[in-house]
């Protein structure tokens, strides 16, 4: 089984296309015309041809390379459609219906003959019961969904059990302005859950950091021991924390177990746990952009003290450490700035000024501080210190991480300007202490890389 022949395909079939507006496999053809290969409708029942598209009556009667098929048919006739594909040397399928294993045992007989089909033809299954994927990079939407097509690309790689959930946070990725490098609702995981996806993202050049959404699993274990073991940074959105399991087995067939056990899993495996998406987006962006930190200390500079005084909270109680700067590193700040309000560490520069690049560099290079996180306020006149920070991330070879408000609309080009010398930025303080509290959890985690969990301590679901 290949998963590459589901997320990197070289043709695609349509079953169960159709030419009626509004129908699934109309979406599915409409989404799948922008990829940059062939794709063929297939629907024995129809005849012509949709959005310049000769029909098909079957895929073992398609005359060229097909690797997907996107199955947009009812939920009983799936396992035979599966069948064909293994027939046809179709390796990839994503199944959009529901009524599978999360439908009861009727529901799990028919996923169990689903699998079968798939196991004998050596197809790799996403879903059922998903909404797809998409890889915008590639225009590759292999969806129903409507308008995805504006999803910017990037470096994240957002693999969520809900396809629900998965285009959340995919469009507010599009609203921050951050991009994905794909974006998979997994749904029932008949043979491609976590491990296989998070192994394939792993080895993809486009994929910088994976984010997770858990409902549950029927193996724990092996969720955790996968996300040890990649090189790629993976983050995790664990819920369950109140009894929400009947609604999750309704939903994808998840088994939630204990809440407790999976956060304790994760961090003795040593992944980065959130509390909700969009810490999930957050965590996933800074690791992603930025180099791996070495520990997980801390340096603040802030140019106003109550933002500095919430972000030191906050990342303290998310287990950072904040050491004293060098005794060098403090004179060079008070050199730069004569009287300057707090110079141990977070450093308070009281307001913005135009040595405030000046003093993060000086901060940055400080052989005390494996990560950097800076608050300021905008200032018009002032701007930010882009000229004085280029250059600095490479150069020192530790995360940057730059928080700051002031309106949308004057903000959002010069941060960019932040981004695109390789400093992640975040427009609450708040959401930037949480990104580097994740951060510093995987900088923990390559301190300890050995780290593992007892065998019953993930007894709920491994």
């Amino acid at each position: 089984m290949s998963v590459s022949d589901l997320f990197n395909p070289d043709g695609i079939a349509v079953v169960g296309a159709s030419a009626t507006p509004g129908k699934i496999g109309y979406e599915a053809m409409q989404n799948v015309i922008e990829f940059d290969g062939p794709v063929y409708p297939v629907n024995p029942s129809a005849s012509g041809s949709v959005f310049d598209r000769e029909f098909v009556s079957a895929v073992t009667e398609i005359d060229g390379d097909v690797d997907l098929a996107l199955c947009c048919v009812p939920a009983p006739v799936v396992p035979d459609v599966i069948e064909e594909c293994g027939e046809a040397d179709i390796g990839g399928a994503v199944i959009f219906a529901g009524g599978f294993g999360e439908a009861g045992p009727e529901g799990q007989e028919l996923q169990d003959r689903l699998v079968d089909a798939a196991t004998e033809g050596d197809v790799a299954l996403l879903g059922p019961n998903t909404s797809g994927f998409l890889v915008p990079e590639e225009q590759l939407y292999a969806t129903f969904a409507t308008d995805i097509d504006t999803i910017p690309s990037g470096n994240v790689a957002v693999v969520a059990q809900s396809g629900g959930l998965a285009y959340a946070i995919a469009f507010q990725a599009e609203n921050e302005g951050v991009g994905v490098s794909a974006m998979v609702g997994l749904g029932n995981r008949a043979n491609v859950g976590f491990e296989e996806a998070i192994e394939y993202f792993d080895t993809d050049p486009k994929t910088d950091s994976i984010i997770l959404h858990v409902e549950g699993t029927d193996d724990g274990r092996g969720l955790l021991e996968t996300c040890q073991r990649v090189e790629t940074p993976v983050v995790a959105y664990n819920v369950g924390e109140q009894d929400v399991g009947d609604f999750a087995e309704s939903h994808t067939g998840a088994l939630t177990g204990e809440y407790e056990l999976y956060e304790a899993g994760f961090a003795q495996y040593g992944v980065p746990t959130v509390r909700s998406s969009t810490e999930l987006l957050d965590a996933g962006t800074a690791l992603a952009s930025s180099p791996r930190p070495d520990g997980p200390n801390v340096g603040v500079v802030t140019a106003q003290a109550g933002p500095g005084i919430a972000i030191t909270d906050r990342l303290k109680a998310a287990g950072a450490t904040l050491p004293s700067l060098t005794e060098e590193t403090q004179e060079i700040v008070e050199e730069i700035l004569p009287g300057i309000t707090f110079s141990a560490n977070p450093v308070d520069t009281g307001r913005p000024m135009p040595e405030f690049g000046e003093v993060v560099d000086a901060v940055a290079r400080d052989e005390n501080v494996d990560i950097v996180l800076v608050y300021e306020l905008y200032e018009g006149g002032l701007g930010y210190p882009t000229d004085d920070l280029e250059g600095l991330v490479d150069d020192v070879d530790k995360p940057i991480v730059f928080a700051s408000g002031g309106p949308r609309e004057i903000i959002t080009e010069e941060l960019a300007e932040l981004e695109a010398i390789g400093i992640p930025t975040f427009t609450a303080p708040e959401r930037a202490a949480d990104a580097v509290s994740a951060l510093v959890q995987y900088a923990k985690r390559n301190a300890e890389p050995d780290a593992v969990v007892a065998g019953e301590e993930v007894s709920a679901d491994d």
